[in-house]
């Protein structure tokens, strides 16, 4: 029985816990608290560093690693042996250890300074399997083996503020000050030399601007109280359940996220990218315009660097220095190239800088023939694949595929999907699904699309064909225990989310009109004109009627919108979703989520999706409410 057993204070991390489970822990933990501030041992499903800094990040908690010394190696051992240690100094009776100094700001006109003692509280974070293991043997295991970290977090003690401060404390601080700056000024020379040359700075190097200190004043906790509330639909953790549109209040801030995020993924950094998701859409959601670090830091998923960035922000007239600075880089600026190639991942644009390469020029003088053929028209249309398309290019090309569609076998209907579905006004490429009530018109419809396609001169280059969802008779994947999952939109690599539908990648060019062609009168009607019209990326997705409702939601919406629906449906649901349908993770078995197999098909893929949200106890989201970035 675990009420018999004395654990310390535990705080329960969530991620990745089912509610069923979680209710459970709930019941059994007699030391649970709600208050992660007061916590002795935080419980979760994690087992590495990072991902528990990051669960301690989102709680608001910052610590710094605790590291157990390093051992002496035989040759000093062997000298501390052989060597007197000398006696420990006696510490002077009211003395006091070093403590961190914490300055504050009043509204008053005088501003004081006080010194506030603190005290270190160590943080331990350990995997679940402690708890569970210590009620199956009926005894509080050791921490020691189920550590995944170990941190040190500063508090400061409550103390009481005096009207004024001490004469002695204060003109002690004043006059150690103006003596440091009046040796800094006569003794420049010696104080360069204790400088680590790591950290000195060269003559003609603009000194960096000083992070900023966050003024707390009396009229700012009124503005607190005066904020609005935060809506409900904001405390769920899954983006999926909440209404994100295109535009917001903070759009500026929400940019600015972005630029620091795209660094981030850039320079390989996973973690950050996370948090940063996270907090973009989180704000990206919030109705209010924001007004203060306060305001920020009090929202789900937005820690104490967001809430500085927004300050900074506020501050410095909408700039962020990190993000100016992210914009300035030139290895930024080099990788943001190599990225937006077609078929380059970050991964991959990182192994092209490392390699040495700065342009394009460079990629295809050194590196051509190792490239993808994706990666080679991506490079060799590079311009033309970078301009944007307006909402009535995108409709043209849609309308042009369901036509040639329809050729092949009538009844078929499309959807647009994408950015364009949820509103954008410019796409990089044009997402078209479609599907058809016969199943086996689906069946491999995607060869004879392309091939029509193909030789109306429409498609000229084919760049990748997956059969994959017809090759396994047009039924949702199978559902592997807990292998990695690519996410439902993956990249070009052909992952195992780009594979669950039937789905080819092409190139995209309308052919030039008669007046463009100049065979006029006295003109050689043989000699043939370069097509100027730029190329485009097209994917053509095909899906079956049973499960075009998961197809058409799991390509309609922003990246992070589908990466919580995945997991709603893992915590919540015990379903593995994707876009070929979904599979219970207990038994493999598939799920029917629109009612085809009950002998209700849906009438058309719209209404085919909000049987989906309604089978999953969603309420029901519009696509321009998907925008989560």
């Amino acid at each position: 029985m675990t009420t018999n057993l004395k654990f310390p204070s535990i705080f329960l991390l969530e991620s990745w816990i089912t509610d069923d489970e979680r209710r459970q822990l709930e019941n059994d933990i007699p030391s649970l608290t709600t208050d992660a501030n007061k916590a002795d041992v935080f419980l979760g499903k994690l087992s590495t560093k990072k991902r528990a800094h990051f669960e301690l990040r989102r709680l608001g908690i910052v610590t710094v690693e605790k590291r157990e010394p390093k051992a002496a190696t035989s040759a000093s051992a062997a000298s501390a042996l052989s060597t007197p240690t000398p006696a420990a100094k006696r510490r002077k009776i009211g003395s006091r250890q070093p403590s961190p100094i914490l300055i504050s700001s009043s509204s008053s006109d005088d501003d004081k300074i006080e010194i506030v003692s603190g005290r270190e509280h160590t943080v331990k974070v350990v995997k679940l399997a402690w708890f569970k293991d210590s009620v199956a043997c009926g005894e509080v295991l050791p921490l020691a083996e189920y550590m995944v970290y170990e941190g040190r977090q500063f508090l400061a003690d409550p103390v009481t503020k005096p009207s004024q401060a001490p004469a002695s404390v204060s003109e002690g601080i004043l006059e150690r000050a103006q003596a440091d700056a009046a040796g800094s000024q006569n003794n420049q020379h010696s104080s360069y030399a204790h400088v680590s040359p790591s950290r000195t700075r060269k003559l003609d190097e603009p000194l960096a601007s000083r992070p900023t200190l966050t003024r707390t004043t009396t009229s700012m906790h009124d503005q607190i109280e005066k904020l609005p509330p935060v809506p409900v639909f904001l405390h769920t953790i899954y983006a999926c359940q909440r209404p994100t549109p295109l535009h917001g209040p903070n759009d500026k801030f929400v940019e600015t996220l972005k630029t620091i995020r795209l660094a981030r993924q850039l320079m390989g950094d996973r973690v950050g990218i996370r948090a940063y998701s996270t907090a973009i859409a989180t704000i990206a959601a919030y109705p209010y315009a924001l007004s203060t670090p306060a305001e920020v830091s009090r929202l789900p998923g937005c820690g104490p660097k967001t809430a500085q960035l927004f300050h900074e922000f506020q501050d410095n007239g909408g700039h962020v220095r990190e993000a100016d600075d992210d914009e300035a880089d030139t290895k930024l600026s080099v990788l943001r190239l190599f990225y937006n190639i077609w078929g380059v991942a970050d991964t991959t644009a990182r192994s092209f800088y490392n390699r040495g390469w700065r342009d394009l020029d460079d990629v295809v003088d050194y590196g051509w023939k190792e490239l993808t053929r994706v990666q080679q028209i991506g490079v060799k249309y590079y311009d033309e694949l970078q301009e944007q398309l307006t909402r009535a290019q995108v409709e043209s090309i849609a309308a042009r595929v369901l036509e040639h569609a329809n050729r092949i076998y009538d009844g078929c209907q499309m959807v647009i999907a994408g950015g364009y579905r949820r509103g954008k006004m410019l796409s990089g490429d044009v997402d078209v699904m479609l599907s058809h009530p016969d199943e086996l018109v689906t069946h491999f419809l995607i060869k004879r699309l392309v091939l029509s396609l193909e030789t109306a001169g429409l498609v000229t280059h084919t760049l990748t064909l997956s059969t994959a969802n017809s090759d396994r008779g047009q039924e949702a994947v199978s559902w592997k225990g807990n292998a990695p999952h690519h996410g439902l939109n993956s990249t070009t690599t052909g992952g195992l989310g780009f594979d669950t539908l039937d789905k080819a990648l092409v190139v995209w060019q309308d052919p030039m009109e008669e007046s463009e062609l100049g065979n006029t009168a006295g003109q050689d009607t043989e000699k043939k004109t370069r097509n100027t019209k730029p190329h485009r990326r097209v994917d053509l997705i095909i899906s079956p009627w049973k499960t075009v409702g998961c197809a058409v939601l799991g390509w309609s919406g922003g990246t992070t919108f589908q990466r919580d629906l995945r997991r709603y449906c893992k915590n919540v649901k015990a379903l593995r979703y994707d876009s070929s349908g979904a599979r219970s993770r207990i038994d493999g078995s598939p799920v029917d989520l629109e009612g085809y197999y009950s002998g209700d098909p849906a009438p058309d893929m719209l209404t085919a999706e909000r049987r989906v949200f309604e089978a999953l106890a969603l309420e029901y989201r519009p696509p321009n409410e998907r925008c989560t970035g």
